[in-house]
């Protein structure tokens, strides 16, 4: 059976971080499992977590008033939910509900934060990681827009 320690190594996220780095990350994990049809976090609550997933399907979806909720995403395995964690006010901007049985770590991350703010070169490592996630999220939400709107004219 793997240790906390070496499933945050292997996650793609953390895949190749330097050891040291990887020692103080792993200080602030845990496993976590959700149900289908449980939230893992909903809109404008504290984003005081980072969801590495493991397995299973996770739903991201707003509230659209007089509607059901939206799903504007859905992620998997070795995927990452909640960014929001990072950028002040530190609140979520959307739901996330797993959708299938789900196991994950999940980061605390006022630790997280804390040890990044401690250690820069840390902090560097883990906004060059979220980056490219958080502009791929961008374009596929860009993308839904203009399947939905459809291309100006």
């Amino acid at each position: 059976m793997k240790g906390i320690e070496q499933i945050v190594r292997e996650h793609p996220f953390f895949q190749g971080l330097d050891e040291a780095f990887c020692d103080l990350v792993c200080t602030c994990a845990r496993n976590v499992r959700f149900d289908s049809g449980e939230y893992l976090l909903h809109e404008g609550g504290l984003a005081d977590t980072l969801y590495l997933i493991r397995h299973g399907r996770v739903a991201l979806e707003i509230a659209v008033p007089g509607r059901s909720a939206v799903r504007f995403q859905t992620l998997g395995d070795d995927e990452l939910v909640g960014i929001s964690w990072l950028v002040p006010p530190y609140r979520w901007a959307y739901d996330a509900r797993a959708i299938e049985l789900t196991r994950a770590i999940v980061m605390d991350a006022g630790c997280l934060r804390n040890k990044c703010e401690s250690d820069h070169d840390l902090g560097y490592e883990v906004i060059k990681r979220l980056m490219p996630i958080l502009v791929g999220r961008l374009q596929a939400t860009r993308m839904q827009i203009l399947d939905v709107y459809g291309a100006p004219g």
